[in-house]
């Protein structure tokens, strides 16, 4: 019986591990909400992708390439973004992708995050032209 006592306790403590990774799903911070922000920005900023490509084509490989394959690749991201904007819009209140707010493109990286794939992906959002930042902080200015 003791024996018995100390298999059940220790079943019921590491199953109240188990429960305590489930408390945020990993699709948690997809929300209509966030399909709707998705589906605007597309439609509205998704032409950016056309001066991006440029400018990226032609670090890559040269002026020539820059402005002939440059602007047709990114006239062919921008439709593609127009595209996904607008059905996007009209179903943001239904969780469409495998039954999550999650974006239907294309997927790259080891951990299925959402990254610009320069060959043929998309980023979640469209890029931003000009001075980029990735921090979330500033200096403060003292005085």
């Amino acid at each position: 019986m003791k024996k018995l006592v100390i298999i059940a306790t220790a079943l019921i403590s590491l199953a109240g591990f188990a429960a305590a990774d489930i408390q945020s799903p990993p699709g948690a911070k997809y929300t209509s909400t966030r399909k709707l922000g998705r589906a605007l920005s597309n439609i509205l900023y998704g032409t950016i992708e056309i001066p991006e490509q440029i400018a990226r084509k032609n670090d890559a490989e040269g002026r020539k390439i820059g402005w002939t394959y440059g602007a047709v690749d990114g006239t062919n991201r921008a439709l593609r973004r127009l595209g996904y904007g607008v059905y996007e819009l009209f179903t943001f209140t239904c969780p469409t992708y495998r039954g999550t707010f999650k974006p239907p493109y294309e997927r790259c990286g080891e951990d299925n995050r959402i990254e610009m794939n320069v060959a043929d992906g998309l980023s979640e959002f469209p890029p931003e032209l000009g001075f980029e930042t990735y921090y979330k902080y500033s200096r403060a200015q003292g005085f």
